[in-house]
């Protein structure tokens, strides 16, 4: 594989160098409760990495690649005492697997010095956060601008990267000064796709997909301001046309309507599963309100329960949360 195509699987050409891969926070109500350890440049993320994390992978053999990986990436010629921070650290099977997806060797890894510090920066917090104190489902900023998330169950602690991937912590609470490490079985990458390309990536979204296209709203949810989006799969829209009599021909024409409608499903800000708040209103970006149960059941204006069948579905611009049915704030006839 060329190393063009390579960053471009990564979303690290120009414009991911440029806006983080991830964005930056959703709206104050919606993030408050994360975590934000990001830094403005690589050179803030190398100084805040001390010399007590390099040499904890080097001691530990099931960390011997990404010690490799931070000497390969010139990091370890300048880390230095500072801090706080947290890295989350691939163990060398999370690297074997990484390698195998993308099609690389683990030569022409350790060549690319940008994208192992792209890589290793999106691993690491510029706050020091103890498994006790992560707060569970919420979003955290790394210092490479994207997000993670972390879900806590028990003894049990899942990430999910901005690819939509999942891993989960092995060992957490390795004390490094004046940080901490835990060390996690994959590789974190960013988020590459925006909302448009995650709705269009995914076949039971298509007639969503044709909905925003005859609305004209794809730019919406691919430009960088943060959005949430509540997506009907297609049995839902297939549900709605049924329920009022209608052709997808005949939705899709109607303009005006269609737009208000899909706005009904949209937020501002990235609101993730754990910010939602609980049998509240919740304005959407068509002004009116839903609100959302505890067990995840939507109740839409005109009193019908919609469930929330999937959570969190990452992008650089926002997050998508699936429903079975098309929410409906207004009552729509022939």
């Amino acid at each position: 594989m060329k190393r063009r195509d390579t960053l471009a699987m990564l979303g690290f050409g120009a414009a991911s160098w440029l806006t983080g891969c991830g964005g930056s926070s959703g709206s104050a109500a919606a993030d408050s409760a994360g975590i934000s350890g990001a830094q403005t440049t690589t050179t803030a993320a190398q100084d805040i990495v001390a010399n007590a994390v390099l040499s904890i992978a080097q001691a530990d053999p099931n960390l011997s690649t990404l010690a490799e990986v931070v000497v390969s990436a010139g990091l370890g010629d300048i880390i230095k005492p500072g801090g706080p921070f947290t890295l989350f650290a691939p163990v060398n099977a999370a690297f074997t697997a990484l390698l195998a997806e993308l099609g690389l060797t683990k030569a022409q890894l350790l060549a690319d010095k940008p994208l192992l510090t792209q890589v290793l920066t999106y691993h690491l917090l510029a706050v020091k956060v103890m498994r006790a104190g992560i707060p569970s489902g919420k979003a955290i900023t790394t210092v490479q601008g994207g997000i993670i998330k972390i879900d806590i169950s028990g003894v049990a602690a899942t990430i999910t990267d901005g690819r939509n991937r999942t891993g989960t912590i092995i060992k957490p609470d390795l004390l490094a000064g004046t940080g901490v490490v835990h060390t996690v079985d994959r590789v974190l990458l960013p988020a590459n796709k925006t909302l448009w390309q995650t709705v269009q990536s995914r076949p039971d979204f298509s007639i969503l997909a044709e909905a925003l296209t005859a609305a004209n709203m794809q730019n919406e949810l691919t430009e960088p301001a943060l959005k949430t989006l509540f997506a009907p799969t297609n049995t839902a829209f297939a549900q709605l046309l049924t329920q009022i009599n209608f052709s997808k021909a005949a939705l899709l024409a109607s303009g005006p309507l269609l737009a208000d409608v899909l706005h009904y499903h949209l937020l501002t800000g990235r609101w993730l599963k754990a910010d939602l708040p609980i049998d509240t209103p919740i304005v959407t970006q068509e002004g009116s309100a839903f609100r959302v149960s505890s067990d995840m059941v939507i109740t839409d204006e005109l009193l019908r329960p919609s469930l929330i069948t999937a959570t969190d579905v990452m992008a650089t611009n926002g997050v998508i949360h699936v429903v079975d049915q098309v929410l409906l704030h207004i009552l729509i006839t022939t």
